[in-house]
Order: structure tokens, then sequence, then C-alpha cells
């Protein structure tokens, strides 16, 4: 099926617009583009964000940046409240060419909010248009955060990736891969770092942090993601999610600044 154009605001002759949304678990959107750029900002929940190229993982009080026509898919594990923020190509230098998950500052996640119920024919001397022009000042410095999980193109490593996806406690390894995909295993670990710029097991880690993330967000126990996505006990899972992160899981949901 062809994507879907979202035109949302874009009859609306200003830099910015802010659109806020609902959803309950086990949503997922059609595929579909905007002729504008998208902050996708997580208030409550945790949203995934699939595109072409990979998918990307937005916890709370965080957001995800989608450039203009990039084809794309949201999906949520549990109840999510969700604003966007839609920017105009040419309102600005500076910004951002590639999906990625981004920290949003405390500033900048006021603005959102105070923008939300704002007129979207804001008069840009008025104070709604110099809170949007705070917001593209804010938007151009956004700092990436690790979330991403990119997606190679290569039939053989998309299949094996697309059965990873599908159950991240997996264990096989490449050598075991092999005869299933029709591919030696040095040529897999090839493939994945030529098309993914991580090794086969970097990019199985990273798998296994973004579905924990997800399943962390709907309120499943720290001990059973640990369990589903493959790791033997939740210390380990914890471990690793430190490594990543740079914090436990218990402080990177904390609703504290």
């Amino acid at each position: 099926m062809d994507a879907v154009h979202d035109a949302f605001g874009e009859e609306i002759d200003r830099d910015v617009v802010v659109r806020a949304s609902e959803y309950p678990g086990g949503y997922r959107s059609d595929r579909h583009w905007h002729g504008r750029a998208q902050l996708v900002y997580a208030c409550a929940g945790v949203v995934k964000v699939t595109a072409d190229t990979g998918s990307w993982v937005v916890p709370q009080h965080r957001g995800v940046w989608i450039p203009a026509k990039t084809e794309h898919q949201i999906e949520s594990s549990g109840p999510v409240s969700m604003r966007s923020v839609y920017v105009r190509e040419d309102s600005v230098d500076g910004l951002p060419q590639e999906c990625g998950v981004v920290a949003v500052s405390p500033l900048l996640r006021e603005l959102i909010l105070g923008a939300v119920d704002s007129p979207k024919l804001y008069e840009p001397a008025s104070r709604t248009g110099r809170i949007m022009d705070l917001i593209l000042d804010e938007v151009r410095r956004l700092p990436v955060e690790p979330l991403h999980l990119p997606e190679p193109w290569d039939p053989r490593a998309r299949q094996i990736t697309t059965a990873l996806r599908e159950h991240p406690e997996n264990s096989t390894t490449l050598e075991d891969w092999g005869p299933v995909v029709g591919a030696s295993p040095r040529t897999l670990a090839r493939l994945f770092l030529a098309e993914t710029g991580m090794t086969f097991r970097h990019w199985q880690r990273q798998a296994r942090l973004l579905e924990g993330l997800m399943r962390l967000a709907s309120g499943e126990p720290v001990t059973t993601v640990a369990l589903e996505v493959g790791y033997e006990n939740p210390s380990a899972f914890i471990s690793m999610f430190r490594r990543s992160l740079g914090v436990t899981p218990g402080k990177y949901f904390s609703t504290d600044d």
C-alpha cells in the first residue's frame, strides 16, 4: 500500500504548527508522510517510529525528528500522549536531515506544551510568534540519543533482522543463520557492518534495548522484560541498559528533570 500524505498544517502560512494527539495502547498508524519536517514529542508513554532506514523508540520526554517527505509509521505499546511540531523546511537553516531520537529540554517541552492551544494562524510579532521562534531555535540544537535501530537492505541480512525484531530473545549465531538465509557467516558479518554500521552483536543488543524500552513503558517489570528480550537475569539487562543510556531503567523513566 502506498504511503498516505498527511497534509496537516501545510495550508497554514506559518513556519511552525503544533498538534496534540492521544493514542490507545496497541495503536499503529498507516504508513504516511508530511510535507513539513516533524518533531514527535512523547508527553507520556513510548512510541516507535519506523521508516525505510530503520526504527526509533521514543520514550517519555524524548522526541524523534522526521525530515519532510519521509515515509514512516507510528505505533505504541501502551497509551500515548503525543505532541507533533511541524516545521516548514525553508524556515531556518541547520535543521536535521536524518531521522533521530532527540533529548527534549525542559524549555522546549514547555514551549511545545504552551503552543498546542495557541492560534495556528498567529501573528509573527505576537507572543505566540515569539514562542514559535524559540521552538525553531531549540530544534536546531537538539542532542541526538542512541535509540536508532538501522535496517540492512540486503534480503539475507533483513531476513535475520525481521526474525530478531519479532523474537528478540533469539540467540542464534551467524554461523547458524548462514544455512537458513543462504550466506556464509563472514558475508553476513560484512553485510551488517556495511549496511547498518553495527556488528551483528551490536545490532542484536540494540534491538533488545529498544524492545525492552517499549515493554518497560507499557508497565512490565524489569525482571519480566529482561527474560523476554533474551537476558538470563535482570542484572545483566540493567547493566546493558546503563552502558547504553548512562542510567538505570528506573532513572531513565523518572519524571524528574
